[in-house]
C-alpha cells in the first residue's frame, strides 16, 4: 500500500510550551499533536512542522504533514479534524486536514513565512501576556528606517543564535516595517526563510537603535560583522507569533 500525505493546518498559544519540536523531558506542540493523532488512528504518528518555534512563541497559522497508510477521503478527514480539536487542549486548534502531493514538505517546500512582534507601549493587562511592553522613549521613524534597510541584505549570522547547526545564515527579507495601531508597535517581516531567534535578535536591535544606542548608520557594519555580540537583546518570547506559511500552489490534491 501507498503512503498519503496529509496537512494539518492549525494555530497555538505557545505560552505554555517549550516551543514547537519534541524534545526530552519538556512539553512541547509537536508532542501534544502526535500524542493525540497517535492515539486517534490506533498507530504511531509522526508530524514534522513548518519550523520550530522556541519557548513560548505563538503562531496563528501553522502547517505540520504526516504520513499514513489509509486514504481518507473529505468527510475522513473533517472527522479527525473534530476529533483532534476534541483531544487537544485549549491552547491547539486544528483549522483543517488535507491530502498534498507526496513530495510536499511541511518545512522544506514552504516559499515564505512571515512574523509579527507586538510592542505595548503602555502598561496593559489584556495584553501583558502576548506583547513586550516597553514605555520608554522610542524614534520610531529611525526604526522604520533601519527595519527596511534590511531587505538589502541576505547574510544575517550576527541576528542567529549562537551554537545552532545553521548550514546557512542566508536568508531573502521581502517584508521589513513596523506598524502603529493604539497602543501597539508591530513589527512586520516576511522572509523564506528565518535563523534561530533571529526575529527576536532584529526586533531588539532596532529597539536599540529606536533608545538611541547606536545610530541607524553602524546597522550596516553589525550586519556585515556577522557578529551575534554585537546585535541588540533578543526580546521577549511572549510578543512573537508566526503569522503565514505560503506553499507553492498545486500541493493539494484535487477533491481533498
Amino acid at each position: 500500500m501507498d503512503l498519503h500525505r496529509y496537512f494539518l493546518h492549525l494555530s497555538y498559544d505557545g505560552s505554555a510550551y517549550h516551543g514547537w519540536q519534541v524534545q526530552p523531558n519538556a512539553t512541547t506542540v509537536q508532542y501534544v499533536i502526535e500524542s493525540a493523532l497517535s492515539l486517534i488512528l490506533s498507530t504511531d504518528i509522526q508530524i514534522t512542522g513548518a519550523g520550530r518555534t522556541d519557548t513560548g512563541v505563538h503562531a496563528r497559522n501553522y502547517y505540520a504533514h504526516f504520513d499514513a497508510l489509509l486514504n481518507f477521503s473529505d468527510t475522513d478527514l473533517k472527522q479527525l479534524v473534530y476529533k483532534l480539536n476534541s483531544i487537544l487542549p485549549g491552547d491547539i486548534y486544528v483549522y483543517s486536514a488535507f491530502e498534498v502531493i507526496p513530495e510536499t514538505h511541511a518545512r522544506f517546500s514552504a516559499v515564505s513565512r512571515t512574523y509579527r512582534y507586538y510592542i505595548s507601549r503602555r502598561k496593559d493587562p489584556f495584553q501583558s501576556l502576548y506583547s513586550w511592553q516597553y514605555k520608554g522613549k522610542l524614534d520610531i521613524d529611525k526604526m522604520s528606517a533601519s527595519a527596511s534597510k534590511l531587505k538589502s541584505y541576505s547574510d544575517f549570522g550576527c541576528f542567529s543564535k549562537t551554537g545552532t547547526d545553521n548550514s546557512t545564515n542566508l536568508c531573502s527579507i521581502t517584508e521589513s516595517y513596523f506598524v502603529e495601531k493604539d497602543d501597539l508597535l508591530i513589527y512586520h517581516v516576511t522572509a523564506n526563510r528565518f535563523l534561530r531567534n533571529m526575529v527576536r535578535a532584529i526586533v531588539g536591535t532596532l529597539v536599540d537603535i529606536g533608545k538611541g544606542k547606536f545610530n541607524p548608520e553602524e546597522l550596516d557594519q553589525l550586519i556585515l560583522s556577522g557578529n551575534r555580540s554585537y546585535a541588540g537583546e533578543s526580546v521577549p518570547a511572549r510578543g512573537l507569533f508566526l503569522e503565514e506559511v505560503t506553499y507553492p500552489s498545486g500541493i493539494r490534491l484535487t477533491g481533498k
